[in-house]
């Protein structure tokens, strides 16, 4: 382990550099904070780049960064440098650069089921979503432009490990998403409060690459008028919408109720 003790240091510069999405996109890094999700960063085979820690590095951190022979990627960093790196309020003392995986978007795969997000904001329904299409066993999550950055820190601890499974691809619009969609033998199912068919009326058993809409916006219009269906989630109640999030989650586990 080699310690760094000042700012300019270009490996600390780098590193401070990937909290901007514009260089997460340039050097196709990202940081992940604390040891756990270091640890399913190196069970799923996501390339460690460098790793940083406190002076006062815990036994566990030691054990995680001896057993993945890490020691020499490893840089000590004061406390100061360190809580400029860090992005919580109570860092658990580890931070790490990881790669960004290159998706290969798999082709003419029979049964497999998409989710799509369609210009989300919220770095917690985003996470949330790729956590539960994880649970879900859903194939890819799609990002059409205008969607919030996945590899964003809020991002990244939202979805709590499950970046490293779902493959992420990123389309510019609705042309580019429907040729992905259709290309594959999937059916693209958008949802809308005013459907006339409900969720558990449709199959979304395999082959569906459902859209989530904008948290204020919903679904993008061009999106809905060249969907295959359209279908909405019945409420009770009296509030307008449920949360981008929570409707993913419904709408994912159906696949999971009908098998």
């Amino acid at each position: 382990m080699r310690e760094i003790s000042s700012k300019d240091n270009k490996i600390f510069r780098h590193a401070l550099s990937l909290k901007t999405k514009k260089y997460r996109d340039k050097y196709g890094e990202y940081m992940i904070e604390g040891p756990n999700l270091l640890k399913e960063a190196l069970k799923e085979g996501i390339e460690t780049e460098a790793v940083f820690v406190r002076p006062e590095l815990t036994s566990e951190e030691a054990e995680i960064l001896g057993g993945a022979d890490l020691e020499r990627k490893t840089f000590v960093l004061s406390g100061k440098l360190f809580d400029e790196l860090k992005d919580t309020e109570t860092s658990q003392g580890i931070i790490s650069v990881v790669r960004k995986p290159e998706t290969v978007i798999p082709e003419g795969s029979h049964g497999g089921n998409y989710i799509v997000l369609d210009r989300l904001q919220d770095p917690g329904n985003i996470g949330t979503i790729l956590r539960t299409a994880d649970a879900a066993g859903f194939e890819l999550a799609v990002f059409v432009k205008g969607t919030a950055d996945p590899y964003s820190p809020k991002v990244v601890r939202s979805a709590a490990g499950s970046l490293f499974r779902v493959p992420i691809c990123f389309v510019d619009g609705p042309d580019e998403l429907i040729g992905l969609v259709h290309k594959n033998g999937k059916r693209l199912i958008a949802t809308a409060l005013e459907a006339d068919k409900a969720y558990y009326d449709c199959d979304l058993k395999e082959d569906a690459a459902i859209v989530i809409g904008n948290e204020g916006n919903g679904i993008d219009r061009e999106l809905l008028k060249r969907a295959d269906e359209i279908i909405t989630i019945p409420m009770a109640g009296n509030t307008e919408s449920l949360n981008a999030a929570v409707s993913a989650g419904i709408l994912m586990y159906e696949r999971i109720r009908r098998r």
